[in-house]
């Protein structure tokens, strides 16, 4: 098995995706827009995946957040609220907002359950800052650190409520970047003690399964190299300051932030301690690339993703995603 999840180039497997993934047999997958149609061919398509793979839990992952960010959307599946609108209804009513931003989680799960999806990457505990990019912007649950734990708290259990594993992200925060890493790398300036805030939430949600690191460069821990190709930050920060000790994916080798031959970013990430390269574009030349350039998965990396898979089984008691929306809802009108 490599480590490395991987994309898909369009609604259905193609013959080379099929003779490619069963030789190098990627750890996981990555959906996005171009592979989501209906609820009758996603199913198929992740159907198709567990197959190939030979694995049941394989991890299938998607990145449903709601608002701006969501691969599925109307009208085939329901729309979701930006994170902001749970941080807007905390302003009045917290105890509100994290059962809503629970009930939105569970219902996210209920949608991506029925199409054969059980990762979504989320929640975001990036502290919001009046400075930030808006690459973050609504995206995130707050600016301030215990609210973004508390509400992100609520999404990873309404995930797993409705058998779906979260990705925490971005690790060891995003948002104070001044620039979307999609497009180029952020330089955070901030000193130690000021990053400590930004900490705060991963800390606080350190015993989740799943976290992606950011394509960010923090000085203040190491000049040299952004957060996914850092030792020092992926060993002293996320390993050891926030104590985080899940499974731990790279963000999209194919953002601008990174620079070099595709095979030359995913063994960089692996070799600064990530466990999983996380490749999204389907390109086949690049996944042959970043597939070749690696080993394959380690002992404890192996061990990891098992035990993050092991968090999700069948829901004990389905609630109707209808009645999910319904008490999202009712409490999102108090806002």
């Amino acid at each position: 098995m490599k480590p490395a999840f991987l994309g898909l180039s369009g609604p259905d497997l193609t013959p080379d995706e099929r003779t490619f993934f069963t030789r190098v047999e990627p750890a996981g997958y990555i959906l996005f827009r171009r592979n989501c149609v209906d609820r009758v061919q996603l199913r198929r398509l992740t159907d198709d995946l567990r197959a190939l793979s030979g694995r049941d839990d394989v991890p299938i992952l998607i990145d449903q957040e709601g608002g701006r960010v969501a691969r599925m959307r109307p009208p085939e599946w329901p729309a979701f609220p930006p994170a902001a609108r749970f941080d807007a209804l905390y302003d009045v009513a917290p105890i509100s907002a994290i059962e809503a931003a629970r009930a939105n989680a569970q219902a996210i799960a209920a949608v991506l359950t029925e199409v054969g999806v059980n990762v979504d990457c989320l929640p975001l505990l990036d502290v919001r800052t009046r400075e930030g990019h808006d690459i973050i912007g609504d995206r995130a649950l707050g600016s301030e650190p215990m609210r973004v734990a508390a509400m992100g708290r609520a999404v990873i259990e309404g995930l797993r409520a409705g058998g779906v594993v979260a990705v925490v992200k971005h690790m060891p925060g995003h948002g104070r970047a001044l620039a979307d890493s999609h497009v180029e790398l952020p330089v955070v300036t901030a000193d130690a003690a000021a990053l400590e805030r930004d900490l705060a939430p991963f800390v606080a949600l350190r015993t989740a399964p799943m976290a992606m690191t950011a394509h960010v460069v923090y000085p203040a821990w190491d000049g040299a190299e952004c957060a996914s190709l850092s030792a020092t930050v992926i060993g002293d920060v996320i390993r050891g300051r926030i104590g985080f000790a899940g499974l731990l994916m790279s963000d999209d080798l194919g953002m601008h932030a990174l620079r070099g031959d595709f095979g030359a970013r995913a063994a960089g990430v692996l070799a600064a301690g990530c466990d999983i390269a996380l490749h999204c574009s389907g390109d086949m030349a690049e996944m042959i690339a970043v597939t070749d350039a690696i080993g394959d998965i380690g002992e404890a990396a192996r061990e990891r993703l098992a035990a993050a898979m092991a968090t999700i089984a069948a829901p004990a008691d389905t609630v109707p995603l209808e009645d999910l929306l319904a008490k999202r809802d009712a409490l999102l009108a108090y806002a």
